[in-house]
């Protein structure tokens, strides 16, 4: 069985229906006020007003067991519009910038008793199908010719 280095392997998301404040530093705007998932490194956030990428951000939150709030400061790494199989509305997905040393470990506590989120299923259409299928002629040509 193949074992994975603990350092490159990345924290579990965990599922958690939360309210949160989610505003953009810029203009104290709120953008966002569910948390969807939630692990040591950041979270995923929705619904959403329009965000760039990389824009900083402050959330807040109440820590889903012990009630106390957590506040940090993140940057947006992702913005899913809603319109990709599977996803349904806007949601930002946030990385933690600054999260205090008690934050995170109330944070940490909290996430050892909610499940993980279960890993999605990729769906393969028949454009991914025919994409895949012609990558794979590509490489065997290319191969030929060397």
């Amino acid at each position: 069985m193949l074992s994975w280095p603990s350092q490159s392997r990345r924290p579990l998301r965990h599922t958690a229906h939360i309210s949160c404040q989610v505003v953009r530093e810029r203009d104290f705007r709120l953008v966002a006020d569910r948390v969807v998932n939630l692990s040591l490194n950041g979270m995923l956030v929705g619904p959403a007003d329009p965000v760039l990428t990389g824009e900083k951000i402050i959330v807040s939150f109440p820590s889903p067991i012990k009630g106390k709030w957590i506040d940090a400061e993140a940057k947006v790494t992702r913005v899913l519009h809603g319109r990709r199989p599977g996803e349904y509305r806007r949601s930002l997905g946030l990385e933690f910038e600054h999260l205090d040393a008690d934050s995170r470990a109330v944070l940490q506590e909290c996430l050892e008793r909610i499940p993980p989120t279960p890993p999605g299923t990729r769906r393969v259409t028949p454009d991914a199908r025919r994409i895949e299928e012609a990558l794979k002629f590509g490489r065997r040509n290319s191969a030929r010719l060397a």
